[in-house]
């Protein structure tokens, strides 16, 4: 019988052996970059009472947190991040393994509902999401509405997370303008202060808050770089 393409997971041996190279790759670039971490939520506070968390941050900026939040808080938290069901998604699936964080497969195109009964099983069990909300395939700089919707659900405190380099490549032909930082540069990651999505809120409220989050994502990356593309 033939597996529906919407349900589909993509996996094969090459985007395995991609992945998990490209996530040793990651280890080893980043063990040369000097981290300036900023903690404005207290990740690392005895005295704040745990609850599950949803990160977001813009797709591009994705090689550098994994190992920041894992050094940061010193492996005593469990992360997932979500990736697409294709062979991309499978490289990088198999490329945060490596750096120790789970991932969980779909999209908004592609398996959209496991993802999101997946996703919300995992916040409930105590771990703590990562969502790139422009991805997976743009437009860059423009945030999804699934983040504030999965938040809101499990009534989880958004953090923004940004990321501020000194020097970095940018890969132009990917449509995310993807970003590198040099080796041996410096990079700020800035895991800010939260919002929190009341559960009543009206169609209005909400994209209000789709929008202001959108923004505080935009302006904190901004010191290290150029702007925003327009």
């Amino acid at each position: 019988m033939a597996v529906d393409p919407r349900i589909e997971v993509r996996d094969n041996f090459r985007s395995i052996a991609l992945g998990t190279m490209a996530g040793w790759i990651m280890r080893i670039w980043c063990a040369t970059l000097r981290y300036e971490i900023v903690d404005r939520y207290g990740l690392n506070d005895p005295d704040k009472p745990r609850c599950p968390l949803v990160y977001v941050l813009w797709h591009n900026r994705l090689f550098t947190v994994p190992i920041a939040w894992r050094n940061h808080t010193k492996g005593t938290r469990k992360g997932v991040v979500l990736t697409s069901a294709s062979h991309d998604g499978s490289a990088l699936a198999n490329a945060v393994k490596v750096l120790g964080i789970e991932a969980f497969r779909g999209s908004s195109s592609r398996r959209a509902i496991a993802a999101s009964v997946g996703l919300k099983r995992a916040l409930k069990s105590g771990s703590e999401v990562c969502l790139t909300p422009d991805g997976p395939r743009g437009p860059r700089y423009r945030l999804k509405a699934g983040a504030i919707k999965l938040a809101q659900s499990v009534e989880a405190p958004v953090i923004p997370v940004h990321v501020q380099m000194s020097g970095h490549w940018v890969l132009k032909k990917a449509w995310d303008h993807f970003m590198i930082p040099y080796p041996f540069s410096r990079v700020r990651v800035i895991f800010d202060v939260p919002m929190t999505i009341s559960p009543d809120l009206t169609e209005e409220e909400f994209e209000a808050k789709r929008v202001e989050l959108e923004s505080i994502l935009r302006t904190g990356d901004v010191p290290f770089h150029q702007e925003y593309d327009s």
